[in-house]
This record gives C-alpha cells, structure tokens and sequence, in this order.
C-alpha cells in the first residue's frame, strides 16, 4: 500500500505557526485566528499548528485541541495540518482522531520521542497512528528527539503505507537525493528555513516553515522562485533572507521568530517556560536582521 497521489495538502509553504500569547501567558486564540487568515492571505498555502514552534509541548489538553480548532475555524481543515506528537502512540493517535474530527486534511508525527526507539519502535509507532485514517506526514528531526528517520526507514515507513511525505530537518541536504531513489513517490518537505533553496534545488514538494509567521510574502516569493528554478529570483532573495531563517534552527527559535513577529508588527508575544527571553546580544542579532529585511522592502 502506498500513499495516495491526488490529495495533498501538505504540498506548498505550510507555516508552523507560532502561539500568540498574553503576558500572563494565556493563549490568545483571537489573535491566533487572525494570524492563520493573514498568512493564507499573504500566499502561504495553510499552517501546522501544535508543532514546536507553536509550544505545544507546554500547552493543556484543551488548550491544544482548541488551538486546531481555532485554525479550521479561521482557514478551512484542508488548510490545516496539526502536530500531534506525544509520549505515547495511543496518545498521538487521539491528536490524530481529533484532527480528524476538526476536519483536517493531514497531521504531523514525529517518532517516539521520550526515548531513543529503535527501528521496530518507530514502525509500530508510524503503524498505529496511521489507524486514525488521516494522511500522516513524519517529521525527521534527529537533533531534538534523536532519532533519525534515515532514508532508507523513510522508504519502510512509506511502503506500509504509514506515511505520505516527511518534513526534513536533518539539514543534511544529500539525503533528498538517496530519499528520491529508495521512495519515489514520498513528497520531501523542508522542514529548515535555511536549507530552503538547497532542498527546493532537489525536488522538495513543499516547505513547513518557520520564518513566514513574520514575513510571508518574501517567504512566500522564495520558495516559489526556488521550486520553479528561477535562481536569479531565489538566490538574491536567500541571501536578504538567511540572516533570519539561520534561526529557525537554533535552540531560540520561537523566542527569535516571535521577536521578528513582533518588530513588523505582528503579536508574537512572550513564551511559555522553561523557555526564556532571549539574551541582549541574541536579541539585538534579530532585531537587526528583521529591521534589515523591513527596509529592504521584504516585510
């Protein structure tokens, strides 16, 4: 059993959308709405709530149902494609039911990730998921979780039928290649903004990002210059960019990319802990780069 060819709605830049918060720390799903209706309206395709970037890892139970809510309510479920990582694979596999129920069109799945799982882990973790009967898309990324969805598991996990198209976060860009062999019909997605142009180059499908919550229109006219190879377009457009999306892959990710939210405009707000403030020299860093990307036009 392989997965199907005709409905995809990961394919395209889908935001991993931030949390927007108050200051004492309550979800503003208001805010949230409203954020998920500008990004569609500024080109992006749909969003991934309740992945890493929007903290669902320190959210309630209701809280995190209402946050997917909140988004099909605001752009439509075909728009919609929830993290429901968790502990346990019967855990997850309820996110992934109640996704389902929300009216989404796929979820997203990282492996086990509470401990180091072994192949036959993952698999049986893919495998019962997979039952919700929604179209799982695996998040690969090792450096957090550490597990490694290597190619070669890729292509098991897609042969059974468990998956449909990974978000990539290795960072090792040759893995397209050997990924395109071994699964053919598996859609790459980037999963790090400054992998961006490397993986486009290489056939990737779509784009789960990070860098659009604060400047969708630049980030939207990357990637489409970078998948339709136009390289003129896309390379100037990097190089403006990378000084941003360099971050999406550090350890202060939210706090930078709710920081740039927040400088053009947008409400990012505070994080949750055991996150804390950026440092005064990190937050300088980002503060120059988006004030950067606002002058030149980009926000």
């Amino acid at each position: 059993m392989t997965a199907t060819t005709d409905n995809r709605p990961w394919r395209g830049v889908l935001v991993a959308t931030a949390l927007p918060l108050n200051d004492d720390l309550s979800v503003n799903y208001d805010k949230f709405a409203e954020h998920c209706a500008w990004l569609v309206e500024n080109g992006c395709d749909g969003v991934v709530p309740n992945g890493s970037l929007g903290e669902y890892q320190v959210l309630t139970p209701e809280e995190r149902a209402k946050v997917v809510e909140t988004a099909v309510a605001a752009i439509g479920g075909s728009r919609v494609m929830p993290g429901v990582a968790a502990y346990g694979s019967a855990e997850a596999r309820r996110w992934a039911e109640q996704a389902k129920d929300a009216g989404c069109g796929a979820v997203m799945l990282l492996p086990p990730n509470a401990y180091r799982a072994d192949e036959r882990s993952v698999l049986a973790h893919y495998e019962e998921v997979a039952k919700a009967g929604v179209p799982v898309v695996a998040y690969n990324n090792p450096i957090d979780t550490k597990v490694d969805l290597v190619p070669e598991l890729l292509a098991k996990l897609y042969e059974e039928g468990y998956i449909h198209a990974v978000k990539e976060f290795s960072g090792d860009v040759r893995r397209a290649y050997q990924l395109a062999e071994l699964a053919p019909g598996l859609d790459l997605l980037i999963g790090a903004d400054d992998v961006l142009l490397e993986l486009a180059v290489a056939g990737a499908k779509g784009w789960v990002a990070g860098y659009p919550n604060a400047l969708p229109g630049a980030s939207v006219e990357l990637y489409r210059a970078a998948v339709d190879g136009d390289l003129d377009t896309a390379g100037k457009l990097y190089r403006q960019l990378h000084p941003l999306l360099r971050w999406d892959s550090k350890v202060e990710f939210v706090q930078a990319i709710k920081l740039s939210m927040d400088i053009v405009g947008r409400h990012g707000g505070p994080v949750r802990p055991p996150r804390v403030p950026l440092l005064p020299a990190q937050e300088a860093a980002v503060r120059e780069a988006t004030e950067r990307a606002v002058a030149a036009g980009l926000a």
